[in-house]
């Protein structure tokens, strides 16, 4: 039988890494090696499990190198800052990474691929096995129907979340730029207000809601002459992404170093 794979998780107090945490006691293929949160935070010292009424043995810790010390794969949805920090210590430690945290700016995108270098890392603005179907789809949908449609991007999520537009939004816009032979940094429209004349042909819009516990809805319209086409993604719970977290936990274990997508993991490239 296969030794269960070694996951630590960072954040391990907030929601995302709570559900992680359940995911990884859920299946007997993982076993929780490490869990980690930042300094200061109330949950240091407890069991990992203590929030779900459960006992694993695995204290939540600020020390990065105890919390990666026996981890053979880091699974991380935290904070750009913290991310790039945590992927130092994998690197140090041989540990492979999962990060879905958002909100790099530039500078941090090309620290994740430095790091990358040296370390296997699957680095992705959603997890969700549904929502890398859906970029494919955008793909197809933009090449197909070119410049002749007006793209529009809205997102909606919960009122906690700090970055706007959604790292998902983001990802939709670039595919669409891409498959359009356009550049999002000076095609995207991020804010409208006042009298802002007609629309400027090839833009491509965002548009932002943040409220309640939406978990993360998205849509992207092709507003056509006569037409229009919207292809969605809905959430209803963070479980969609802890699935896909664990698979690409289990893609990346083992590979060389180098920068992977959640294409390389479900195989949508093949």
């Amino acid at each position: 039988m296969t030794a269960p794979l070694r996951v630590a998780i960072a954040g391990a107090s907030g929601r995302m890494g709570r559900m992680l945490i359940e995911g990884v006691l859920a299946r007997p293929d993982f076993a929780l090696a490490g869990a980690l949160d930042i300094p200061g935070s109330p949950a240091i010292g407890l069991d990992a499990g203590a929030a779900l009424g459960r006992s694993t043995g695995v204290a939540i810790t600020h020390d990065l190198n105890a919390g990666l010390a026996n981890a053979q794969v880091l699974i991380d949805f935290t904070r750009p800052e913290g991310t790039l920090a945590h992927l130092a210590a994998c690197r140090e430690h041989g540990v492979a990474a999962v990060v879905g945290t958002t909100g790099f700016s530039p500078e941090g995108k090309a620290a994740l691929g430095a790091l990358a270098q040296h370390v296997p890392l699957v680095f992705a603005p959603n997890m969700s096995v549904g929502v890398n179907v859906v970029l494919r789809l955008l793909d197809l949908a933009a090449r197909s129907l070119g410049d002749a449609y007006d793209v529009e991007v809205v997102e909606a999520h919960h009122r906690h979340k700090v970055d706007a537009p959604s790292g998902t939004a983001l990802a939709m816009g670039e595919v669409v730029a891409k498959a359009l032979g356009r550049d999002l940094k000076t095609h995207g429209v991020f804010a409208r207000e006042g009298h802002t004349g007609e629309r400027v042909p090839g833009s491509i819009g965002f548009a932002t809601v943040r409220g309640g516990d939406i978990v993360g809805d998205h849509t992207v319209l092709f507003c056509g002459t006569g037409e229009r086409i919207e292809i969605s993604h809905k959430s209803s719970s963070r479980a969609n992404y802890v699935d896909g977290s664990l698979r690409a936990a289990r893609f990346v274990v083992g590979r060389q170093p180098g920068l992977y997508g959640m294409a390389d993991v479900l195989g949508l490239d093949g």
